[in-house]
């Protein structure tokens, strides 16, 4: 059986750089950023599973985190001995779960907002903070087993974005999106399920990056309240008025926090 392999968007000489996207994207989302790193930089920005040109995962309904770190091994390989990961989102996610894998590789993280729901869970049970998150997945798994994919978008996307905003996003864009949560229940299971231990985000001894929306989902921020303080070498930089998906509404003001920061890790 051959070994799936990831579509990579590659770009630009130098450190390597691997930008991981959120849910319901592809790596196109990190193009801008990899134009303003790729002067000084190479620049790795993967699809994960079931996004853009990269295979699809076996399963509907069940994935792990490290499931998409192993997928992404031919990546790091390609990156060489030391990168740095950029994350947003479920991305970041997988990015953390890859620096505790193998953190002597990991030489920077830059994370937005990781949706690692089930360290909130593990620490408290809910209220906790994830009661939205939750409410929303189940709304979306509702919708699509009633094989209405366009609703199922409406749920987790307007929870992410606002009200009405899968409604305001051009007809071609829709529809893509839509189609992405077939994808829904296995991301629910990977970022809810199995919590890696919060000690193991502590051993994290590497420079890094911890942004936020301040207009973002409580959810992302009980995360941030959880992981934060056990990070030992975190900086936090907070945006007034923008959300969750900044890096793609936003992405001047976001990668322009990117660059600094990658610029300071430079050897």
């Amino acid at each position: 059986m051959t070994t799936p392999t990831p579509h990579v968007r590659a770009t630009g000489a130098g450190p390597a750089v691997i930008c991981l996207h959120a849910n319901a994207s592809t790596s196109s989302q990190w193009r801008d950023l990899g134009d303003a790193l790729s002067a000084r930089h190479r620049v790795l920005a993967p699809d994960l599973y079931g996004a853009g040109r990269s295979p699809d995962w076996p399963s509907d309904s069940r994935i792990a985190l490290r499931d998409e770190v192993d997928f992404l091994a031919p990546v790091f390989d390609q990156a060489g001995e030391s990168y740095v990961l950029i994350g947003h989102s479920y991305g970041a996610a997988v990015a953390l779960i890859a620096a505790v894998t193998w953190p002597e590789r990991v030489h920077a993280l830059a994370i937005y907002e990781p949706t690692l729901f089930a360290v909130v869970d593990a620490q408290q049970p809910q209220p906790n903070g994830t009661e939205g998150i939750h409410a929303a997945v189940a709304a979306s798994v509702a919708a699509l087993e009633a094989g209405d994919l366009h609703e199922a978008a409406r749920h987790f996307i307007d929870y992410w974005m606002g009200d009405g905003s899968l409604a305001a996003m051009p007809e071609q864009r829709q529809q893509p999106v839509a189609e992405s949560m077939r994808n829904v229940r296995r991301w629910a299971h990977a970022l809810t399920t199995a919590p890696t231990p919060l000690e193991a985000f502590a051993a994290l001894d590497m420079p890094l990056l911890y942004m936020l929306g301040a207009s973002s989902p409580e959810s992302v921020h009980a995360v941030a309240r959880a992981l934060i303080p056990r990070l030992p070498k975190v900086e936090v930089v907070e945006f007034a008025g923008l959300g969750h998906m900044a890096p793609v509404t936003h992405p001047d003001i976001v990668n322009a926090e990117i660059v600094r920061f990658v610029a300071a890790m430079a050897p």
